[in-house]
């Protein structure tokens, strides 16, 4: 349900602080004091019941309530609790607060207090006062494929860290073994060792038996029997040998349910009913398990409102390094960068993998990564900037619903210098006729094209050397003199548009107000102030022009329409006041 804006409305803040066995409300009218007594409930039927009474009551109290309702999410323990809520009967707004963004407003306003209380109390003061918008509801399968891939998340670091315990046992009974193979989790190492758990065990086995291991060849085999004869391991022993057993054998348990979680996971991406989202699968270098676990950890698309916010969620950006000293005692260079350690552990892992495969097959990436290696910038910087590019591209295909086009950036570019060219050629032509030119006829000026689920502006004939009326019977407009009386900030201002627009100076980027951009934040409208002429990048609307333009595409009339109406709306002349006109 949309935001409650209507002035008539009661509108009632409810903040709940959610945990594991029970739950705490807050209950906030527009005043901010209290509009019932606060409680705890369980997470129980009973306890759903309490508070669907409480809000019951406030509904009967105040004919015409509207329930702002801000979610503390604590992990899991929400996901039973919005879904009850979503089905209440009564006109609601719901919407679930980040940890951190809902800790750092409760300091603010709460700084010398922390209890459930105060968190739900917090939680209730935002959503009445702030009045965030809703938070989209996910489906069962999304919350399947988000269940699926924090379980993975959690299977991976325990993954990790059996690596680490294995590690640690093998530096005292066989050190040589890491310095010769890098991955001590390849399955023919953890069946060599499961077998034979020392470098003594292996030192005295025979080379028969050590190559009947899979992809164990007479090569690998002897250079192990080399190593091991020649260990310096200092722990020995059939206690020790058990304890590499039992370390192998979590590592293989752990490799394989990580393995089973990876297919279930793609699974449930499968099942996923958002069409948009799986299109991220077409860009070059995201495998299915890629996209699966980005579609689980993003949720929803509109949760961000531009592609920076998606890449500073996951935390994939350089930041500068320059702190601190070297073991020679030289300061390090200001300016050093490296790729920021915030965000996601698996998604980063997948995404930098990602970028390697991306290097070989997405044009863009490729580009970008050989534009700041010939920079200058190290290797893995350039390769966490080519990470930034693929979520940029992840951002645009699932806000757009639109395949990966390896084509995008030149048509891109090329419609760029389009609108420009049109719009000098616009502004040269709404400037009047020019001077070395002197026809016959009567000089006039013409408005753009809407897009084509709309009417098109008809073009007018602006007679600015007679008084006489246009061949439609209909006065005569000047139409350059019009437009040169009010300014595209004012008529953006008008129609409520122009604090939406972002940018600094003259040029300015956001929704569109023609074709109605359904993102609140969106970026397809360029507008110039100093030029007062503006063009949308949306394909299907590409709509441009000065403020005459403008005017009648928002409200769908033709030159001659339009001009009466933004004249008699800002009170503007349709002639220059020396002007002589007849009847």
């Amino acid at each position: 349900m949309s935001q409650a804006t209507d002035p008539s409305l009661t509108v009632i803040g409810v903040g709940l602080d959610t945990a594991r066995y029970g739950h705490r409300v807050t209950f906030l009218n527009e005043n901010r004091e209290v509009a019932a007594q606060p409680f705890d409930f369980l997470e129980s039927r009973s306890g759903y019941r309490q508070l669907e009474k409480a809000l019951g009551q406030l509904a009967q109290k105040h004919s015409n309530v509207h329930f702002q309702i801000r979610v503390d999410a604590a992990g899991q323990y929400a996901t039973n609790l919005l879904a009850f809520l979503h089905q209440l009967p009564w006109p609601k707004t719901i919407s679930v607060g980040q940890p951190v963004r809902n800790k750092r407003y409760r300091e603010v306003h709460f700084p010398k207090r922390k209890s459930d209380a105060v968190e739900s109390q917090s939680c209730a003061r935002f959503a009445v006062v702030e009045r965030p918008a809703a938070t989209p509801m996910q489906t069962p399968e999304s919350l399947a494929l988000k269940e699926v891939a924090s379980r993975l998340e959690f299977q991976v670091k325990q993954t990790t860290r059996q690596i680490n315990r294995l590690h640690n046992l093998l530096a005292r009974v066989f050190p040589e073994l890491a310095t010769l193979y890098n991955d001590l989790t390849a399955r023919w190492i953890l069946r060599t060792l499961e077998k034979y758990p020392s470098a003594e065990r292996i030192a005295r086995a025979r080379l028969a038996s050590l190559t009947a291991i899979p992809y164990v060849t007479q090569a690998k085999a002897r250079e192990l029997q080399e190593a091991a004869k020649e260990s310096v391991a200092a722990t020995r022993g059939k206690i020790t040998e058990e304890l590499v057993r039992h370390a192998v054998r979590d590592l293989l348990r752990s490799l394989e349910e990580e393995k089973s979680l990876e297919k279930l996971l793609l699974e449930a991406f499968d099942a996923v009913a958002d069409e948009r989202a799986k299109l991220i699968t077409t860009i070059p270098g995201i495998g299915k398990r890629t996209a699966a676990i980005l579609v689980a950890k993003i949720g929803s698309i509109e949760r961000f409102p531009s592609a920076d916010h998606l890449t500073s969620y996951f935390g994939v950006f350089p930041e500068e390094h320059s702190s601190g000293v070297d073991k020679h005692g030289r300061p390090a260079p200001t300016g050093t960068l490296r790729m920021s350690r915030k965000g996601n552990d698996l998604v980063r892992k997948h995404l930098w993998m990602s970028a390697f495969s991306a290097l070989k097959c997405n044009p863009q990436v490729k580009d970008l990564y050989a534009r700041l290696r010939a920079r200058g910038r190290r290797g893995d910087v350039a390769l966490g900037h080519c990470m930034r590019k693929l979520l940029h591209q992840v951002f645009g295909i699932w806000t757009t619903g639109r395949a990966y086009d390896p084509e995008y950036e030149e048509k891109k570019k090329a419609s760029r210098q389009a609108a420009e060219q049109s719009s000098d050629a616009h502004e040269e032509k709404a400037a009047g006729r020019k001077t070395e030119i002197s026809p016959e006829g009567k000089a006039v000026t013409a408005t753009n094209a809407t897009i084509e689920n709309t009417p098109r502006v008809v073009n007018e004939t602006a007679q600015t050397q007679s008084p006489t009326d246009d061949h439609s019977g209909r006065g005569s407009i000047d139409f350059p003199y019009l437009c040169s009386q009010i300014t595209l900030e004012r008529v953006l201002r008008h129609l409520g548009y122009f604090d939406r627009l972002r940018g600094s100076g003259l040029q300015r980027r956001g929704p569109c107000p023609v074709h109605g951009s359904k993102r609140s934040r969106g970026r397809t409208f360029s507008a110039h102030l100093g030029r007062n002429v503006y063009q949308c990048f949306h394909p299907p609307c590409g709509v441009s022009g000065n403020v005459l333009d403008l005017w009648c595409q928002v409200h769908n009339l033709d030159a001659h329409q339009g001009a009466i109406h933004l004249a008699n709306t800002f009170g503007l002349e349709l002639h220059p006041p020396h002007r002589n006109r007849s009847t």
